[in-house]
């Protein structure tokens, strides 16, 4: 009976946890906002820069490949560059 109880409670803790995956996309930049630190690509995504991504570099109308994960309802990024 312990056995199950602790199965029903560690399968209660994990289902209750959010995990974030990483993904990758790529696209245009259209817009950036500095001070909250986000951009918009050119398929209306938005997205949320993390400390110690450096949106300076980014230009609009540049191409760029972009790892995020997705944190409740906003994209976080984790890296930005210029896409080939």
């Amino acid at each position: 009976m312990r056995i199950l109880v602790s199965a029903i409670a560690a399968t209660a803790i994990l289902g209750a946890a959010t995990a974030a995956f990483a993904a990758d996309t790529t696209g245009v930049v259209k817009s950036i906002d500095m001070k909250k630190d986000m951009f918009t690509l050119s398929n209306g995504m938005t997205y949320t820069a993390a400390k110690g991504v450096d949106l300076a570099k980014v230009k609009v109308g540049e191409k760029v490949a972009v790892t995020y994960a997705q944190q409740g309802k906003t994209m976080e990024v984790s890296a930005i560059k210029p896409a080939t």
